[in-house]
C-alpha cells in the first residue's frame, strides 16, 4: 500500500500523454509524470517510486529519491524564502517547505543546514524542520563509552560541536578535543567519549582509551619506519603540530610515547623519538 512519504512498488494501471497511473491503493490513482516514465514500463507491471503530493497536495510519483526520506536528515540548501517559510531543495523538482514554526532560527537564501523531513500529523504533507534536538530519540540508547558511532554535525555553540549519533540521537563534540573546523551536514566517524547521569552523550573523533592508544602506537611506528627510524616529533612541539601530523591531542600523543617507552620500541631523545633497532 502507498503511503505519502514512502517508497513502494506500485502496479502500472494504464499510460496517458502526460504520464502513468500507478495503482495507490487508499490514495487512488498516483500519477508518475511523463517526463520520468522508464522506456521499459509495462502495463500490468511494478515501479518502485517515491510517493509524495504536487502544488496542489495531489499524489504523485517519482522515480527519484529525496536526500532524506521522511525521518531521516541531511544537509539542504534554502533556496527561497515565502510568506509560509523557506524552501530548501531536497533533490526532488518540487521544493520541501520548511515553516516558521520548524525553524531553529530563521533562514537564509543560499544557505545550507541540516533538515529533518518528516510528514505533518495536521495536513499531511511532507515537510522540513531544523529544529533538530526536538526531533532526536529521547529513548535509552545503550551505547557505552568506547563505541564506534556515525555522526553528523548540525550545530556549533561554545561549548562544541552537537551531532546527531546513529541518525537518531544526540551528542556533543567538546571543542577543546576538535582541532578542525566541522561544516553543519559533515557526516564523520567518532566514538563515544563518555555517557552522563542523564543518559547524554559525550563524544570524540578518535577512538578512546586503550584503543585509542593501541591505534596510535601502529601508526607512530609506521611512521617511523617509513621516516628511515627517527622523528623529530616530541614532548617539545607545540600541540598544533601534533596535531596536524597525527589528529590527535598532546596528551593523547604523549600516553602513547609513554607505552611505546615502556614496550622497549622507542627511545626518546632530546629533540625527537627514535626506533628502537629490533623494530627497525
Amino acid at each position: 500500500m502507498a503511503k505519502i512519504g514512502e517508497c513502494a512498488a506500485l502496479k502500472v494501471l494504464r499510460e496517458k500523454s502526460f504520464g502513468l497511473y500507478l495503482d495507490g491503493g487508499d490514495l487512488g490513482e498516483v500519477l508518475l509524470p511523463h517526463k520520468e516514465v522508464p522506456r521499459d514500463n509495462v502495463i500490468g507491471g511494478y515501479l518502485e517510486v517515491f510517493v509524495h503530493t504536487d502544488s496542489e497536495d495531489r499524489p504523485v510519483a517519482t522515480m527519484k529519491r529525496p536526500k532524506a526520506l521522511p525521518g531521516g536528515f541531511a544537509k539542504m540548501r534554502c533556496v527561497a524564502v515565502t510568506g509560509v517559510g523557506a524552501f530548501v531543495d531536497w533533490g526532488l523538482e518540487k521544493d520541501l517547505l520548511v515553516p516558521f514554526r520548524e525553524q531553529a532560527a530563521r533562514m537564509d537564501v543560499g544557505r545550507s543546514y541540516v533538515v529533518f523531513v518528516k510528514v505533518d500529523e495536521v495536513s499531511g504533507r511532507i515537510v522540513g524542520s531544523t529544529r533538530i534536538s526536538k526531533h532526536l530519540d529521547k529513548a535509552p540508547h545503550g551505547l557505552r563509552a568506547g563505541d564506534e558511532v556515525e555522526l553528523v554535525v548540525f550545530a556549533k555553540t561554545q561549548l562544541g560541536y552537537k551531532a546527531i549519533v546513529n541518525g537518531a540521537h544526540s551528542g556533543l563534540l567538546y571543542a577543546d578535543s576538535v582541532f578542525q573546523e566541522l561544516q553543519p551536514g559533515e557526516r564523520v566517524k567518532g566514538y563515544v567519549s563518555g555517557v552522563r547521569e542523564d543518559g547524554k552523550l559525550d563524544l570524540s573523533l578518535h577512538p578512546t582509551g586503550r584503543a585509542r592508544v593501541e591505534s596510535l602506537e601502529d601508526r607512530i611506528i609506521a611512521e617511523l619506519k617509513a621516516r628511515g627510524g627517527y622523528w623529530a616529533l616530541g614532548d617539545h612541539s607545540p600541540a598544533e603540530e601534533i596535531h596536524d601530523e597525527l589528529g590527535v591531542s598532546k596528551r593523547t600523543f604523549k600516553q602513547t610515547l609513554g607505552a611505546l617507552l615502556k614496550k622497549g620500541r622507542i627511545r626518546i631523545e632530546e629533540r625527537g623519538i627514535r626506533l628502537e633497532a629490533e623494530e627497525a
